[in-house]
This record gives C-alpha cells, structure tokens and sequence, in this order.
C-alpha cells in the first residue's frame, strides 16, 4: 500500500476501508508507517483484524503511526520505497506524489503489478481502480498468480 504523507479526509477515508478490506481477505499489509495514507490503511487494517507492518524511513519508531502491528526502522529516508516496492507482491497507490510515484515505478520496473486508485498521474503500465473492492480484488488476483508454482 502506497499513498500520500498528508491527505484530506476523503482519501484518508478510502485508505482506511482498503485497509479493512485487505485485512478481511487476509492479506498482510506493507506501507511506509508514518501519516496520511499510511496511517489510514493501517488504521483499516486493526480495525479489520489484520496485520500491518510500517517500513519507516528513519531510526525512529516513536515516528510510527500508531496503527502498526509491526514496524522496522530503516534510517534510509526515501530509499526505503525500495524496501517497500520489493516487499509486495502487488502495489496499490493512493492519492501521493513524488514518493508515491517513486514506489510505483520502482515496482513496475520490477515486474509487480501497481493499481492505482485515486491517483492524478499516471505511469506506463500501471492499472486504475474505480474503487476499493476493484483494486483489492485486482491486487490479490496478481500477487496469486505470481506466486503459483
């Protein structure tokens, strides 16, 4: 899950449902661990019974959101997008800039599919979501067939 530092109540409100969504259909959760989007999905995801793990940039876990189950602090700043790009399976973007973006490309240029929901950029290859229940399902379908035998 990738997304915006800082958002406005609307989009904080789709990360959080993504986040019970996932939880409920058993997926375990990477995001960057800090606000906005992150804290949203995570948020979503205690709420849903899952499990969230926060990929911080700094050495720092009081940064944390407090919605993690488990976080790890990198101390990489931005380069931590790698970690989390690499981690997935699959990636959904939502909302998010520059470091979103960032993940995003560095998962395609992997081979991971990224579903963007709520996004105003577009990259080559990356496919759109109308909403929360389309972009879980696309995003479990992808990471299943990748790690089939």
């Amino acid at each position: 899950m990738i997304g915006g530092g800082q958002v406005n109540p609307e989009v904080a409100g789709l990360a959080r449902e993504l986040g019970k969504e996932l939880a409920r259909r058993g997926a375990v959760v990477v995001c960057g661990g800090l606000g906005g989007v992150m804290a949203a999905v995570a948020q979503g995801v205690q709420e849903g019974g899952g499990v969230c793990l926060g990929i911080l940039p700094d050495g720092d876990r009081r940064r944390a959101n407090p919605y993690l189950t488990y976080s790890i602090a990198t101390n990489l700043g931005h380069a931590r997008n790698i970690l989390i790009a690499h981690s997935a399976e699959a990636l959904i973007a939502v909302d998010g800039s520059y470091g979103t973006i960032s993940e995003a490309a560095v998962g395609l240029k992997l081979g991971k599919p990224v579903i963007g929901l709520q996004v105003d950029w577009d990259l080559p290859g990356m496919q759109r979501a109308d909403g929360v229940a389309e972009a879980v399902a696309m995003a479990l379908t992808a990471a299943a067939a990748k790690t089939k035998p």
